[in-house]
Parts: C-alpha cells; sequence; structure tokens
C-alpha cells in the first residue's frame, strides 16, 4: 500500500557558541576596526565572512574559488600542527610540577560566550584554532604564574600562538571574488582574462574540477558565476564587526600580562 502521509519537515538548526577565556583569544576575535591613521585587522568574524563567500563561489563552479580554498586550507593544516607543537612544549614545563602539588584547570572567573553562525566548514576549523589558542594561553599563563616558565618563554609562546592565526587571517584577507566560471575559462572568454591577469592560472586540475578541498560545496550547474557585485563588495566581507566585543575578566589562577 502506497504512503499517502505528507511530511513537511523543516530545515535543522542548532544552536552553537564559543566560551573565551583570555584576552588574547577574545582580541584575535574581533580584531581592529580601521580609522583615521589605523589600518584594520581582520579578527575571526572577518575571516569567517571570507569563508562563507568563498564555498558560495565554489558551489557556482569558480575555479579560483576552489584554488584558494585548496591554500585556506593548507594554511589551517600548517597552523594546527604549529598549535600542537606549542602544546607539546607546555606539556613538558608541566610535567616539572611536583607530583604533591595538584593544580586545577585556570579558567576565568566570567567567560565570553558568543554565538557562532558559520556556514562553511573552513571557518568552524578556524574557531577549533581558536579554542586551541585559548587553552594554550590559559596553561602558559598558569606555568609562569607557578614559576614553571619565566616571562621571555610566556611571552613567546603566547606570541607565536598568535602569529599562526594572524598569520590565517592574513591569507585570507587577500581573496578577492574572481566571478567566473569553469565554462568561462574553457570559452577563454573575457571575464576568463580579466580573471587571469589579476590572480594568474589555477593548476589544470584544480580547473578541471578533479582537485578540491575536502569541505569544497557540491557544483551547481546550469547557472552562471555571480559577478563581484551580486555578491558585495569582498573588501566588506573581511572587516571585523564594529560592536566593541566584552573582554574577559582576569582568570582566577593566574595572571594575564
Amino acid at each position: 500500500m502506497a504512503d499517502h502521509y505528507q511530511l513537511n519537515l523543516g530545515s535543522l538548526r542548532s544552536s552553537i557558541t564559543l566560551t573565551l577565556h583570555t584576552h588574547h583569544a577574545a582580541r584575535l576575535w574581533q580584531g581592529r576596526m580601521g580609522r583615521e591613521g589605523v589600518h584594520p585587522i581582520m579578527g575571526m568574524a572577518g575571516y569567517i565572512g571570507v569563508t562563507n563567500l568563498l564555498k558560495h563561489a565554489s558551489s557556482q563552479d569558480d575555479p579560483f574559488a576552489d584554488w584558494f580554498m585548496l591554500q585556506l586550507e593548507d594554511k589551517l593544516l600548517q597552523a594546527k600542527a604549529e598549535m600542537r607543537a606549542l602544546t607539546k612544549q607546555v606539556s613538558r614545563v608541566e610535567r616539572a610540577l611536583p607530583t604533591q602539588i595538584d593544580i586545577g584547570e585556570n579558567l576565568n572567573i566570567h567567560p565570553v560566550t558568543l554565538p557562532l553562525f558559520i556556514g562553511s566548514q573552513l571557518g568552524f576549523l578556524a574557531v577549533y584554532l581558536l579554542t586551541d589558542y585559548d587553552t594554550l594561553v590559559r596553561r602558559v599563563l598558569l606555568a609562569h604564574h607557578t614559576a614553571l616558565i619565566g616571562r621571555p618563554d610566556m611571552e613567546t609562546w603566547i606570541d607565536r600562538g598568535a602569529h599562526e592565526l594572524r598569520s590565517l587571517f592574513g591569507v585570507a584577507q587577500r581573496y578577492r571574488l574572481a566571478g567566473v566560471s569553469r565554462d568561462d575559462m574553457a570559452a577563454n572568454n573575457a571575464r576568463a582574462r580579466e580573471a587571469i591577469d589579476k590572480f594568474g592560472t589555477p593548476p589544470r586540475k584544480v580547473l578541471e574540477g578533479s582537485h578540491r578541498s575536502q569541505f569544497a560545496p557540491p557544483i551547481t550547474r546550469g547557472t552562471s558565476a555571480p559577478t563581484p557585485d551580486e555578491l558585495g563588495d569582498p573588501d566588506q566581507s573581511i572587516q571585523p564587526e564594529a560592536e566593541a566585543l566584552p573582554t574577559p575578566d582576569q582568570p582566577s589562577d593566574g595572571s594575564e600580562p
């Protein structure tokens, strides 16, 4: 017997939040707005905007978006490996703590909790990297507070971790929407030639569509790729949010410099 019941299902939704415990991580999240005499610094919000734009362009069969997604994914893997190496160094230092002393986790008494609205996997991967950095900073501050390391080592490790995230944001900030499709590239039309003049020629496997990021979306064929005007100015997507982000208070076990 045929099933005549009609199921009207809506879209799946989930509530996702991010909790940060250190000023260092909160500053990286927010970035800095540009003003007269001060250049802007991309934060996590701006980075997420770029990855959302990238994912949309990739779905429209834009080989330049696929090419840039691969570059961004490689940078994420590199930054993750560096953060893991820093964490291992801190773990070695923590083993010097006498066994008779038990120290709890270094948590902020008033952390910042932020709602996350992310439409791309590359955005989530960067947020995971930020949480790794937040944890690294908490452990490094506690190691300094308990005399396991001196201030020079503390500052070096904190700065190296922050550098990985800033470097990732710097890569994302270079992205500009090409607004072409693989059909444009095959036809070598004016739009394709202009994109090649600006960005160079993607590798052959990227042009063929056989080499894409593991997080690349399915390609929507039969529709032309969006132009920069249709999707908005890419520069607008890389600016940090204007609203000031409240920073966490000082942790209870260990102090921020």
